[in-house]
């Protein structure tokens, strides 16, 4: 895939890009943007989390359930990230995998 003007700018150049596109609800141009983010900084939870949502809205499943693990890897007490990935694996049809995230997720929201 050739580059475009996405990629171009400063990382926070590129954050508010990335959200401005999620917020259009163009989440595959997002999350071209957002794989670039997260290449140059995989510590930052809420570039992957934000990624993790846009391949979730996209439907790449897969790759939504990859970010969340890795999310949750950096940050286990990330509530949002438990609830995505509980509804990430029931999208998959694997409700036994996702019950204990949306449990999870549910006890941390106070639910």
């Amino acid at each position: 895939m050739s580059e475009t003007y996405y990629e171009f700018g400063t990382a926070a150049e590129r954050w508010d890009r990335a959200q401005l596109f999620f917020d259009a609800k163009e989440y595959l141009t997002a999350a071209r943007i957002l794989r670039g983010l997260v290449e140059e900084a995989p510590g930052q939870v809420a570039q992957r989390l934000l990624l993790a949502r846009a391949y979730y809205h996209s439907a790449q499943l897969g790759r939504a359930e990859s970010e969340l693990r890795g999310v949750l890897e950096l940050d286990p007490v990330e509530s949002y990230a438990h609830l995505m990935l509980g509804r990430t694996l029931e999208r998959q049809g694997r409700s036994a995998e996702a019950a204990p995230h949306l449990r999870i997720a549910a006890v941390m929201s106070g639910e």
